[in-house]
C-alpha cells in the first residue's frame, strides 16, 4: 500500500468522531436513567459495572460497526482511485480502507466486552466472580444470544482484515456484504428475538440498523478522509448524499414499523419507552430536515469553491463542510445513544406471547388465516417488509431514470413503464398479499406463489428492460469509482452472470432448481427462517429474469441462440414443470411434515391432498405463462424473419440480386461438369 495511504487524519476530523461516540454516550447514560434501566436488581444484581458499563460499550461497538460499514459503501460507491483521466489522485481511497479496518478491529474488541457485559446482565453475575469464567465459556458454547454474539466478533475480526487486503470496489463491496452478516445477526437479539411479529420484527430492525450505520458511518468516514479528496470532496459529498437519502428512508420506515410492533397505540407513547421512542423521533426528524438544508445550501458551494482547487488545498476551502459534518454528526450520536437506551427498556406491549397457543402459532408464529375466498386472496396482508420496501424504492428508481430521459429529449416506451409498474405490484402482492398469507399454511397457495414469481414476474421485469434504461440514463464515471451505472453493467457483463444467463443454464437453472429446492432442506429452510425466506425470493425471481431475458429479452445478455433452439428450450422446460407437477399429484408422502403435517387447520382438504392440488397448480398454471411466452417468442421469430426478408428485398435492389445470380451460376457450372 503507498506510504500516503496512512496519513493521519486532520485533528478536525478525529475530533468529529470522538464526538459522536461521546454525545452518543452521553444520550445513552441519560436514557437509562430515566428509564430506570439501570437501577440495582432485586434478585441477581450483576452490579453497576454491567449495568452502565453495557450501554456505554454498546454505543461504542455499534458506531465503530458503522463507521467500518459506511467506510466499505464509500470504498465502494462514492470515493474516485484515480485513472488518469481526470484531476483525482485516489488518496483517499486507500485511506478509507484502513479508516475501515481500524473501526472494524475497535468493533471486535469492544464486541468481547460487550459479551462479557451481556452476559452477566443476562444472569446477574457480577463481573470477576469465581465461577463467571467457565459460566461465559458455557453461555458461549450452549445458548444461542451468546454464539450470536461470538459470531459477530468474528465477523468484525475478519472484516478487519479483509479491509487492509482488498484493492478494488469489488473487494470493499464484498467486505461490507460480509459486514452486513454481523448486522443480520445482531438483528435478532434483543426485543426482536421473541416478538410476537418475529419476522417483521427482524425485517425492520435489519434495515434500521443496515441503513443508521451507512448514514452515520459513511459521514464519519468521509470527515476522517476528507483532507485527502482535495477537489474531489465536492463530488464525493454529493455522491454520498442520496446514499444519506436512501438510509433515512429505510431508518424512517424500519423505526415506525419497530415503534408501532412495540408501542402500540397512541396510549403506548405515555410510557417511559414511548417517551424515549417520542425523543428518538424528534432527533431524526430535525437530522433529516438540517441535513436537506445542508445539503442544498452546502453542496452547491462547496463545488463552486473545491472545483479550481489543486489536490490537498481542500482544507481552506470546506468550513462548509465541516459545518454539515458537526451537526449531522451531533445528532447522529444522540440518535444512537437514544436508540441504545430503548434496547435497554421494556416496551409497553409485551413481546412474548400471551395465553394458549394454537398450533398454527406454535408451528409458523402466527395465527391461522380464516378459510381462503376470492376476497381474502385480494386483501389479506401480512407487510413481508424488505421485498415491500424494495418494489417500492424499484419503482421510484425506474420512473426516475424515465423522468431523466425525457428531461434530454430522449424518449421511452409507455408500455415499458407499465410492464415494470405491473411486475412490481405483483411482485409485492405476491411476497405481502394472499399468496403470502396463505402460502404460510398451504401447499397449494406456496406453489401458486412460487409460480407467479418464477414464471409471471419475470415476464413484466424483462418486457421492461431495466438494464437497457440504466445504460441510457445512468452518467458514466471516469475518476476509477463505481456508481450505479458501473455497478449494473459490470454484473451484467461478468463472467458468472454470461455463464448463468447462459440460455441452456438458465433453462436447466430454471427447471431444476425446483427439484433441488423442494426435495432438499432448502424448502424447510425457507418455511422456518426468514433469511432462506427471502434467499427463496430472489434466487426463483433472479432464474426466472434469466430465463425469460434469454428468450425474449431486450436487455444485454449472453449471445442468444435462434428461434427454433429457443422455442425447443421452453418446450423443454414445459414438459419438466408437466413431470414435477405430476410427481407431486401422484405423491403419498408429505413434504416438510412437520409443518404442513401440524398446523391444526379445522378448514380446507387434509395436508396431502391440498399438496397433490399444489401439484395440479405447478403443472396447469404454468402452461399459461409458457403459452404466453410461446406466443411472443413466435411472434418475435416471424418479425425477425420480415426483416430479414426485407433486408434481402433492399440488398438484391442494390446489386441486382448477385446472390441469386451467382447461385443460378453455380447450378449451371454443376451441371456442365455433370455433363
Amino acid at each position: 500500500m503507498p506510504e500516503q495511504s496512512v496519513t493521519t487524519p486532520r485533528p478536525l476530523a478525529v475530533a468529529a468522531v470522538v464526538g459522536v461516540v461521546v454525545v452518543g454516550v452521553l444520550a445513552a447514560v441519560a436514557g437509562v436513567a430515566y428509564s430506570g434501566a439501570a437501577l440495582p436488581s432485586v434478585i441477581l444484581d450483576p452490579g453497576g459495572v454491567v449495568r452502565w458499563g453495557l450501554p456505554v460499550v454498546t454505543v461504542v461497538a455499534e458506531l465503530a460497526a458503522s463507521v467500518s460499514l459506511g467506510a466499505l459503501v464509500l470504498a465502494a460507491f462514492v470515493l474516485p482511485r484515480g485513472t488518469g483521466r481526470t484531476p483525482s489522485d485516489g488518496r483517499a481511497w486507500p485511506a478509507v480502507m484502513v479508516v475501515a479496518s481500524v473501526a472494524a478491529g475497535t468493533w471486535a474488541v469492544t464486541g468481547v466486552v460487550h459479551l462479557v457485559l451481556t452476559y452477566g446482565s443476562v444472569t446477574g453475575s457480577a463481573v470477576g466472580g469465581p465461577t463467571f469464567g467457565s459460566e461465559l465459556g458455557l453461555f458461549v458454547a450452549s445458548v444461542s444470544l451468546g454464539r450470536t454474539l461470538l459470531g459477530i466478533i468474528v465477523v468484525a475480526a475478519v472484516t478487519c482484515a479483509l479491509a487492509l487486503l482488498v484493492t478494488s470496489p469489488v473487494g470493499a463491496l464484498g467486505t461490507a456484504l460480509f459486514a452486513g452478516v454481523a448486522l443480520a445477526m445482531q438483528s435478532q437479539t434483543g426485543h426482536a428475538a421473541g416478538s410476537v411479529s418475529h419476522d417483521l420484527s427482524i425485517s425492520s430492525m435489519f434495515l434500521h440498523l443496515g441503513g443508521a450505520a451507512t448514514w452515520i458511518g459513511g459521514l464519519a468516514a468521509l470527515a476522517l478522509v476528507a483532507h485527502r479528496l482535495g477537489p474531489d470532496l465536492a463530488p464525493a459529498v454529493a455522491r454520498y448524499s442520496p446514499v444519506a437519502a436512501w438510509c433515512f428512508v429505510a431508518v424512517a420506515v424500519s423505526g415506525t414499523v419497530n415503534a408501532a410492533i412495540r408501542v402500540g397505540g397512541l396510549e403506548g407513547l405515555t410510557t417511559t419507552y414511548g417517551s424515549l421512542v417520542v425523543v428518538k423521533v424528534v432527533l431524526f426528524c430535525g437530522l433529516g430536515l438540517l441535513g436537506l438544508a445542508h445539503r442544498r445550501a452546502v453542496i452547491p458551494r462547496l463545488v463552486a469553491r473545491t472545483g479550481s482547487l489543486e489536490p490537498g488545498a481542500a482544507t481552506r476551502a470546506p468550513w462548509l463542510f465541516w459545518r454539515l459534518v458537526a451537526v449531522e454528526l451531533a445528532l447522529m450520536g444522540a440518535v444512537s445513544g437514544v436508540a441504545v437506551a430503548l434496547s435497554s427498556t421494556a416496551p409497553p406491549v409485551p413481546q412474548l406471547p400471551v395465553g394458549e397457543l394454537t398450533p398454527a402459532e406454535i408451528v409458523t408464529g402466527h395465527p391461522l388465516p380464516p378459510a381462503p375466498t376470492v376476497e381474502l386472496w385480494l386483501t389479506s396482508f401480512r407487510w413481508d417488509l424488505i421485498p415491500a420496501l424494495g418494489c417500492l424504492a424499484g419503482a421510484v428508481v425506474y420512473l426516475r431514470w424515465v423522468r431523466r430521459l425525457r428531461r434530454r429529449g430522449d424518449r421511452w416506451p409507455v408500455g415499458r413503464t407499465l410492464s415494470a409498474l405491473t411486475g412490481l405490484v405483483l411482485l409485492a402482492w405476491t411476497t405481502s398479499g394472499g399468496p403470502a398469507v396463505y402460502g404460510h399454511v398451504l401447499f397449494s397457495a406456496h406453489m401458486i406463489q412460487h409460480m407467479v414469481l418464477v414464471m409471471i414476474v419475470p415476464i413484466f421485469i424483462v418486457l421492461s428492460a431495466p438494464v437497457t434504461l440504466a445504460a441510457r440514463a445512468l452518467p458514466a464515471r471516469l475518476d476509477g469509482s463505481r456508481g450505479p451505472r458501473e455497478w449494473i453493467l459490470g454484473l451484467v457483463h461478468s463472467r458468472w452472470a454470461m455463464f448463468f444467463a447462459h440460455p441452456v443454464v438458465a433453462a436447466v437453472n430454471f427447471a431444476g432448481s425446483m427439484i433441488v429446492f423442494y426435495y432438499t432442506v432448502l424448502f424447510e429452510l425457507s418455511l422456518t427462517t426468514y433469511i432462506g425466506h427471502l434467499g427463496m425470493i430472489a434466487h426463483f425471481s433472479v432464474a426466472g429474469y434469466l430465463f425469460v431475458n434469454a428468450l425474449v429479452g431486450i436487455d444485454p445478455g449472453p449471445q442468444r441462440p435462434g428461434y427454433p433452439v429457443r422455442m425447443l428450450l421452453l418446450f423443454a422446460t414445459m414438459a419438466f414443470h408437466a413431470f414435477f407437477g405430476v410427481a407431486l399429484v401422484s405423491a403419498e408422502t408429505l413434504l416438510v411434515p412437520e409443518w404442513f403435517g401440524l398446523l391444526g387447520r379445522p378448514w380446507g382438504p387434509s395436508a396431502i391432498a391440498d399438496q397433490q392440488t399444489g401439484g395440479a397448480i405447478a403443472w396447469g398454471i404454468s402452461e399459461l405463462p409458457m403459452l404466453a411466452l410461446a406466443i411472443v417468442l413466435a411472434l418475435a421469430w416471424t418479425r425477425d424473419d420480415e426483416r430479414t426478408a426485407r433486408r434481402r428485398d433492399r440488398a438484391a435492389d442494390r446489386d441486382g440480386d448477385a446472390d441469386l445470380t451467382e447461385y443460378n451460376a453455380m447450378l449451371t457450372r454443376l451441371g456442365d461438369r455433370d455433363a
